[in-house]
């Protein structure tokens, strides 16, 4: 995959082992999320969940999501009912993204806490309060669901947490894609899982997706300039790009065309390493850039060109996903492994 090659996914835990489980016909499984504050997501959303079906489809093995309407109750200001139902709006954009309704479990807190709540309690027993603080730096005026919430995030790695698709098993692991802020997560899961009897999820990694400003702010939903969205329009594409990219460029024409550009620091270039599918173009744009002879405005139309076809054909493919499809995703049913 380009993503491995560029290394956007470049740190791993025991992915090394899942490669061999894969190699012997050993049976584990997919375990992605996401926590969903708003009804759209931007691009920097999809990465871990395209990285996701592309494993899925290679692998060929079966994949549980989970939405964590709980968490995002948790730590924003909307209410309880409104975080499920953004839950089930996010369900339709990700479903878009291509997965296998034959092998992907998508699930909500709310709605599935019952099956993930035994595997929950026995986490929390393991990990005190220091812990969690030293983890994650809540601080003791924190109210308790933050404390408690780390275990409903770590429970989906142990597989009987789903019955339905493998009964009792404890000897099925999992492989968690997800960005590097995700990690402290699972580090925490990584060290209760022998003290309970059950094998450590393994992880793979993405960098940090910037956001159109640069490396150093982050994309927000209540930001709309921050991220190219999944349902922005061709013309806001081309506006927010041409507007809000940061650029690597010189300060004037004569002083980038003397000295050339950064591309480590600019933001079009550094989306084409993820959108970009050619290898060889990507390359001779970084080259061009950085010796000063492809411009900063022309970078940003390559950038424009390439992601206003894969945000246009998002929302199609979103439209078709009916409240039908979703609930088949989401209705508990066995999965062949």
């Amino acid at each position: 995959h380009a993503w491995l090659r560029r290394g956007l996914f470049y740190s791993h835990r025991e992915f090394d082992f899942i490669l061999d489980l894969y190699e012997k016909k050993k049976p584990f499984y997919l375990y992605t999320g996401r926590g969903p504050s708003s009804a759209s997501l931007h691009m920097g959303h999809l990465i871990p969940f395209m990285f996701t079906q592309y494993l899925q489809e290679v692998f060929n093995v079966p994949l549980v999501i989970q939405l964590t309407d709980d968490e995002k109750f948790f730590w924003k200001d909307k209410s309880l009912s409104e975080y499920h139902r953004l839950a089930f709006e996010n369900a339709k954009d990700i479903i878009a993204v291509g997965f296998d309704v034959t092998k992907t479990f998508i699930f909500t807190d709310l709605d599935y806490i019952k099956y993930l709540y035994p595997n929950v309690c026995k986490i929390q027993k393991c990990v005190t309060g220091n812990t969690i603080n030293g983890i994650f730096g809540f601080g003791l005026e924190a109210h308790c669901g933050k404390f408690s919430y780390p275990a409903i995030q770590a429970a989906p790695s142990f597989s009987n947490c789903f019955p339905h698709i493998f009964g009792s098993r404890v000897d099925v692991p999992c492989l968690i894609p997800c960005a590097i802020d995700q990690d402290p997560y699972f580090r925490m899961t990584r060290d209760v899982a022998p003290r309970l009897g059950y094998l450590k999820p393994a992880l793979i990694h993405s960098k940090f997706f910037p956001a159109l400003q640069g490396a150093t702010s982050k994309m927000s939903s209540s930001n709309q300039n921050s991220a190219i969205f999944l349902t922005d329009t061709p013309k806001q594409i081309k506006d927010k790009v041409n507007k809000y990219a940061f650029s690597g460029g010189g300060e004037t024409l004569e002083e980038h065309k003397k000295n050339g550009g950064n591309p480590e620091i600019d933001v079009p270039y550094q989306w084409l390493r993820y959108f970009l599918d050619d290898d060889e173009r990507l390359k001779q744009i970084h080259d061009d850039y950085k010796s000063g002879n492809l411009l900063t405005g022309e970078i940003k139309k390559i950038l424009i060109e390439t992601i206003t076809p894969l945000v246009l054909r998002h929302q199609k493919l979103r439209a078709a996903v009916t409240d039908e499809v979703v609930n088949a995703f989401c209705s508990m049913r066995k999965i062949r492994f």
